[in-house]
């Protein structure tokens, strides 16, 4: 039988920030800009990356945004989960 599992928003919001402070610290280890990681995942502007690494309107990244971010930074997408 499967058990509930006790994870609260706190948690949540801990694991979003963990996530978006490994992928602004490998974007910066390869010198790209977040307007410039932003075209190459398909975004018009920077400012949903800016919001992310900021933690700003509960903006985080999806699978298919980490699966591009991992592709555009030539790293494995689990250093993101680190």
């Amino acid at each position: 039988m499967l058990e509930y599992l006790d994870i609260d928003d706190m948690d949540i919001m801990n694991f979003k920030k963990l996530v978006a402070s490994n992928v602004k610290k490998i974007r910066l280890k390869n010198n790209i800009t977040q307007s410039e990681l932003s075209q190459i995942i398909g975004h018009k502007s920077a400012s949903t990356i800016g919001k992310i690494e900021a933690s700003i309107d509960n903006k985080h990244y999806n699978l298919e945004q980490l699966y591009k971010i991992s592709k555009a930074l030539d790293v494995d997408i689990c250093q993101f989960f680190k």
